[in-house]
């Protein structure tokens, strides 16, 4: 999970989403109505908003494009079901709310860059039931 998650409100304009997105070399903003996560801007919606309207990004705010409602995840869910959110969603990044409070979110390239790690746990999980089960067959 990346926890420096770059927001803006509603009513901020695509351009200076754009900004902002290029400035801290990130692919989305979540959006926020009142202080509250709403929705979210990925480099997607600023590329389709500009072909699909033809006005310049300094015209539309960004709750006209932003996806929502926003789909989170608690930051205490485990990785599977993040996984699975993105999956049943058919989304690529997932925003991790705790009490209406954006603490990160989660990517798919986060997911596959820590495959590696997850995969190691998954294997070291699986030695430690081997050796238990052997454990209790020779006992018998």
């Amino acid at each position: 999970m990346v926890e420096d998650v770059v927001t803006c409100d509603g009513e901020t304009t695509l351009e200076t989403v754009a900004e902002r997105m290029l400035g801290r070399d990130v692919g989305s903003v979540v959006v926020t109505n009142d202080g509250n996560p709403y929705g979210i801007v990925t480099e997607s919606d600023l590329i389709h908003a500009a072909y699909h309207t033809g006005r310049p990004l300094a015209e539309i705010p960004t709750h006209r494009v932003a996806s929502h409602p926003l789909v989170t995840v608690d930051p205490g869910q485990p990785i599977g079901t993040a996984i699975d959110r993105m999956r049943s969603e058919n989304i690529k990044k997932l925003v991790v709310v705790d009490d209406l409070e954006v603490v990160g979110i989660v990517t798919t390239y986060d997911l596959i860059r820590r495959w590696g790690d997850v995969s190691a746990d998954i294997r070291e999980i699986e030695r430690g039931r081997v050796r238990r089960s052997d454990k209790w067959s020779t006992q018998q």
